[in-house]
């Protein structure tokens, strides 16, 4: 661990590194019309600093936010960890019926699919359960609050997108359905999954003569339209090229709907029946579990957080961290006494204090989810450089190094720095939100030392420095 001392010498040496930005990158920045004032970079190689500048300067860092979530999240929940889905009932049993209510338990479970869904209750039927005769219980009460979407704004004018989805404790498909669009010169078909109970999808589309590949220009946000009967229709808007094929995910339905349907259309397909109604509530913890679901092993869920920069992963690992305590194989349990506190802000505190604990100053910084869809987190290039320098010492760094783009091979950086010393051995997470370009990870000099590297671009023309920021990689991939 790095003490408070060890901190101030750092500080004390950094104004000595390089001030003046490489050649090289001053004219890519200067080429994509960005002043130099807009940008912070930080450079360390083992304890020196190879390159600063205005790397004390808070800033947006988009989507490398993550890569403090998903630390702190291997350093404090461990690779043991693992999210659980439960089925569980206090009622009793008449013959091949519960007479009470069904819960169905969320417990930050990233895996949870309509498949694992019906294992569990295929798990149900053959206890011999058919019949449900109270309700289902939706039970999201491990967040705080349980539904955090309900009252906030869209982030952008896609509400309907994936990278938009914010998670709760009971997230099933993450809220999506995938589409497959197929149109021929008359009309266009489409097939929906998960198929859900009283829920249909059309078109309102028009059919164009236009380039297949480029048909999301035409789209538009659809029309739900909910039936006095309780069905629900789902209206696509815009144009759509004649004789394409494509396939989409959007999330358009309210969790509580997507739940119950996915649920009554597998249970009543397995031969079940349920009497009541489906509400949100909080289930008894002493109950019977009749079935449950295990998501894959923090690792995993890491890996695809960070290398395919997925934002709804990250803030339920951004949640996990105010909720759970990550002591079992198996599952997880609620962390004791909330004291009132919502989930974000023991979130926030759990990360404050793992840097502390390292020795890392956390003032000016604001989190906000953790996954850098925000406009408000602010981190700068020294406190992400210290958390990476951390990083390397992890227990976890293998786990953690694993999880990071690979500079020409996968991920977010698959197809930049092919050219580049850094391509197959950089491994750099991306960040990248209107007027906000960023960079943050690992990347070995000339000898093969790894060199801890931190760049972040605001302004109104950051997303023009792409290049700017992959020729900073390629000089420290050259630094002797």
């Amino acid at each position: 661990m790095i003490r408070p001392l060890a901190f101030a010498v750092l500080l004390a040496w950094l104004p000595a590194a390089q001030a003046q930005l490489p050649p090289a990158f001053s004219r890519a920045l200067a080429a994509a019309k960005i002043s130099e004032q807009s940008v912070s970079v930080l450079v360390l190689r083992g304890d020196k600093a190879v390159l600063s500048h205005q790397a004390d300067r808070q800033m947006q860092p988009a989507s490398t936010i993550k890569v403090v979530t998903t630390l702190v999240a291997l350093e404090q929940l461990t690779p043991v960890f693992r999210g659980r889905t439960e089925l569980r009932s206090n009622a009793a049993r008449v013959g091949d019926t519960l007479m009470g209510d069904l819960v169905l338990r969320g417990g930050a479970d990233a895996d949870l699919n309509n498949e694992s869904l019906q294992n569990m209750l295929q798990a149900v039927r053959n206890q011999g359960i058919r019949r449900i005769e109270g309700r289902l219980v939706l039970d999201r009460s491990l967040f705080n609050p349980a539904r955090i979407d309900q009252g906030l704004p869209p982030f952008d004018e896609s509400p309907d997108a994936y990278y938009n989805v914010i998670p709760d404790a009971l997230l099933l498909n993450k809220n999506m359905l995938l589409l497959d669009m197929r149109s021929d010169e008359q009309q266009l078909q489409l097939i929906m999954q998960p198929q859900l109970d009283r829920v249909t999808i059309e078109s309102g589309m028009t059919l164009i003569n236009a380039e297949c590949g480029r048909w999301e220009e035409g789209w538009k946000a659809p029309e739900i339209v909910r039936e006095a009967s309780g069905k629900i229709r789902i209206i696509l808007r815009g144009t759509y090229p004649k004789n394409c094929w494509s396939s989409n995910s959007i999330n358009v339905l309210d969790r509580q709907d997507y739940v119950d349907r996915v649920f009554r259309e597998v249970w009543e397909r397995l031969g079940g029946e349920i009497a009541g109604d489906t509400i949100d509530g909080v289930g008894p913890l002493e109950a019977r579990i009749y079935a449950q679901h295990v998501s894959r092993a923090l690792p995993e869920i890491v890996r695809d957080t960070n290398k395919l920069s997925d934002n709804a992963l990250a803030r339920t690992l951004f949640l996990s961290l105010g909720s759970l305590e990550g002591d079992a194989i198996a599952g997880s349990k609620p962390l004791p006494g909330n004291g009132g506190m919502t989930t974000v802000a023991r979130a926030d505190l759990a990360v404050r204090s793992w840097m502390r604990r390292q020795g890392i100053d956390d003032s000016g910084m604001v989190l906000d989810n953790g996954s850098g869809l925000s406009r408000t987190e602010r981190i700068s290039a020294q406190q992400m450089g210290r958390l990476l320098q951390a990083g390397l010492r992890s227990k976890w760094a293998p786990e953690f190094q694993a999880s990071l783009p690979i500079a020409g091979m996968d991920g977010t950086m698959r197809r930049r720095l092919r050219d580049s010393p850094a391509a197959e051995r950089a491994r750099l997470k991306t960040g990248t939100v209107r007027n906000v370009i960023a960079i943050a990870g690992y990347a070995p000099d000339a000898n093969g030392q790894p060199c801890v590297v931190v760049a972040m671009i605001n302004g109104e023309n950051a997303g023009a420095g792409r290049a700017a920021l992959d020729v900073l990689v390629d000089w420290v991939a050259r630094v002797q």
